[in-house]
């Protein structure tokens, strides 16, 4: 997937916005866009990122709440 950065976007943005997560997406970005790290945190305006090819993130997994005294 290609996408393109925003104002003040950030690698790990543009993989939460699209992708819906981070944990080891960031670092497939890094290795299908050699020399985006050397734009520094913040890319340029209009700056083409390639993505990775993985699944949205699901839903989180929700723990019950216990409590002791109602």
């Amino acid at each position: 997937m290609r996408v393109a950065a925003r104002q003040h976007d950030t690698l790990d943005a543009l993989c939460w916005r699209h992708l819906g997560r981070t944990a080891g997406v960031v670092e497939q970005a890094l290795d299908l866009n050699p020399g985006l790290a050397a734009l520094g945190p913040v890319l340029p305006i209009g700056t083409v990122v390639i993505l990775p090819d993985t699944p949205p993130a699901t839903e989180p997994h929700v723990q019950r709440l216990v409590q002791l005294w109602n």
